[in-house]
């Protein structure tokens, strides 16, 4: 006998027993886009919880510039070499890449980065890799063995979107008088920054015209933050 399920209760079933688009898992091979980077059949990944020099950046060892982020590259590179890599992943970020942590061969390379010296942990996001970083930084490994400036900070000076978009440094903007708020939510921040065709850096408060609307090329915490950054607030009302 043929047992009819209705439709409303089968795709409630369905709805439970289909894993949460969150956690998808990623396979296969892969190729470091740069240290904290992977291409995963074709599917753009950034490791969670770690942040490495960019592609193009360059740290100070004995006086003498050296391409750190040329080279934390290559030890990501080496690291998934050979291997099936799967990723877990945690979220999409706002340049549509899988946020994941990454596994080849049973290694963390996320953690094997930090613990290396080839990134460090991005307390931002994740405190996970803390005190990897705090061995790596004691033992003087990869970059922690010379001067250099934090991921972030290097790309917010160059204005480097996370995806290493954008490359050209700006002069720095004067500080503006403006009353500065904080909105934060359990999703995260929500002051989108955007850049105009016009080529004006300009920050949307929730609950302000176009707000929905914009598409946010960075996100920011605070009022402050987006100032720093070289945007001003949008003059809509």
């Amino acid at each position: 006998m043929v047992t009819r399920v209705p439709i409303g209760l089968a795709l409630g079933l369905a709805v439970l027993i289909a894993p949460p688009a969150a956690a998808q898992t990623i396979t296969g091979s892969a190729r470091a886009v740069d240290g904290d980077s992977l291409s995963v059949s074709g599917i753009s990944i950034r490791l969670f919880g770690v942040d490495a020099p960019e592609a193009k950046q360059t740290c100070s060892k004995d006086g003498a510039a050296w391409a750190c982020g040329a080279e934390a590259q290559k030890t990501l590179q080496s690291l998934v070499d050979g291997s099936i890599v799967r990723c877990e992943r945690r979220t999409i970020d706002i340049y549509g890449r899988s946020v994941s942590v990454c596994y080849a061969g049973g290694v963390d390379v996320g953690r094997a980065m930090v613990a290396g010296g080839w990134a460090v942990a991005f307390t931002r996001y994740s405190n996970v890799y803390e005190g990897d970083e705090a061995q790596a930084k004691v033992a003087g490994l990869g970059i922690w063995s010379s001067e250099f400036e934090l991921p972030q900070d290097y790309r917010a000076r160059n204005r480097l979107a996370e995806d290493g978009s954008v490359d050209r440094p700006v002069q720095p903007r004067p500080p503006r008088q403006v009353r500065v708020q904080q909105f934060r939510a359990s999703s995260g921040c929500l002051i989108k920054g955007n850049r105009n065709r016009r080529g004006e850096w300009i920050y949307h408060l929730p609950g302000m015209p176009y707000y929905d609307q914009t598409r946010a090329e960075e996100m920011f915490c605070t009022e402050a933050e987006a100032l720093a950054a070289g945007y001003r607030r949008s003059r809509a009302h």
